[in-house]
C-alpha cells in the first residue's frame, strides 16, 4: 500500500478564532442592544427637559454605571474583533498589519479609558 498525501502540509493558523469571534460579536452586540433599550426607557420616562441634570441623574445610579461600564468594554471588544478581521483580510504585509493592530489596540484602550473617566465623574 502506498501512503500518499494529497495537498500541502501547511499549518492553518487563525482558523480556530471563527466561532469564538462570531460568538463574541453576538454577545457584545446583545449587551449594547440591551443598554440602548434601557437608556431609551430612561430617557422616555425622564420628567421634562433633558438637560445635564437629567443625564447625570440617569447615570448616577450604581447599576447604570455598571451597565455602562460593561457596554464600554463590550464596544471596545466588538470593535477590536471587527477591525482586527479587516486588518487580517486586507493588509498582506505582516509588519504593517502588526503596526495597525497595535495602533488599533492603543486607540481602543484610550477611548475606553476616556469613556470610563467621564462615566465615573458623573
Amino acid at each position: 500500500m502506498n501512503n500518499v498525501n494529497y495537498g500541502s502540509k501547511r499549518t492553518v493558523v487563525g482558523a480556530h478564532y471563527g466561532l469564538r469571534d462570531w460568538l463574541s460579536q453576538r454577545v457584545t452586540g446583545a449587551a449594547m442592544a440591551v443598554f440602548t433599550l434601557v437608556l431609551l426607557v430612561q430617557v422616555i420616562l425622564a420628567p421634562g427637559h433633558l438637560g445635564y441634570d437629567t443625564w447625570a441623574a440617569i447615570f448616577s445610579a450604581q447599576w447604570m454605571k455598571f451597565l455602562t461600564y460593561v457596554v464600554i468594554l463590550s464596544l471596545a471588544w466588538h470593535a477590536w474583533v471587527g477591525v482586527r478581521d479587516i486588518w487580517m483580510d486586507y493588509v498582506k504585509s505582516m509588519g504593517l498589519r502588526l503596526l495597525l493592530e497595535a495602533l488599533t489596540i492603543a486607540w481602543l484602550i484610550g477611548c475606553a479609558g476616556w469613556a470610563l473617566q467621564v462615566l465615573w465623574r458623573l
